[in-house]
């Protein structure tokens, strides 16, 4: 037996009930791992609320995690016990302090890297990657506006943007989050309570507008 979190119902956080429940071992292409740090992201929420539906009730939520590998099934050649690897998205259920995911979800994490750092970025990292190099390619010169410059995607994505040599432009709710997005590489920051962005932004870019903009801000 290991212990989880298991949610019956949907609702607020009082819905989380932390219990044993029964793993089993790893099947086939499959690894057992046990979890050194779990991450949490907004996805998670949505599902104990219900916004998005859970395949069976209860579940365990959770989908990203780094932890050890601690069994292989049957046909699992590419780890072994004692391998430290990191896993995000399918199959959920990281809240737990063992998971049994399939092998080929995993990448492996350097001893240089935090367990801690590992888990926090990777769904967020996968995200970005998806915003800068598949949904609309940034590019050398591009103006690129980012929203939410100083949340965790869109740190990320300015870092990612600025390091490509676009000119980056973040959004963001209160003074106090100017200097992260300074420090995550944002050239201009605008204040979107306090400014009018649309015009700040014909403002820095002379009338040009931007080659795109991108949402990082998550919403209920």
């Amino acid at each position: 037996m290991v212990e989880a979190i298991r949610v019956y119902e949907h609702g607020g956080p009082e819905v989380l009930k932390w219990e044993d429940v029964a793993l089993g071992e790893p099947k086939e292409g499959k690894i057992r791992v046990k979890n050194k740090a779990i991450g949490l992201n907004f996805i998670d929420v949505y599902f104990r609320k219900g916004v998005y539906k859970a395949a069976t009730m209860p579940f365990t939520p959770g989908r990203e995690a780094v932890g050890e590998v601690i069994a292989v099934g049957p046909g699992v050649t590419s780890w072994k016990v004692g391998d430290v690897i990191a896993y995000a998205d399918d199959p959920m259920g990281s809240y737990a302090e063992e998971h049994i995911l399939p092998a080929d979800r995993a990448v492996p994490v350097p001893p240089s890297i935090d367990p801690i750092i590992a888990a926090s970025i990777l769904l967020k990292g996968m995200t970005t990657q998806l915003l800068v190099r598949c949904c609309f390619k940034d590019e050398s010169g591009h103006t690129v506006l980012v929203h939410a410059a100083a949340g965790g995607v869109g740190s990320l994505l300015c870092q990612w943007a600025n390091a490509l040599d676009a000119i980056v432009i973040g959004t963001v709710s209160t003074k106090g989050k100017v200097a992260q997005a300074k420090e995550d590489g944002c050239h201009h920051v605008i204040i979107y309570k306090e400014e009018n962005f649309v015009a700040r932004i014909n403002e820095i870019t002379s009338g040009n507008g931007v080659e795109v903009c991108k949402q990082c801000e998550e919403h209920n």
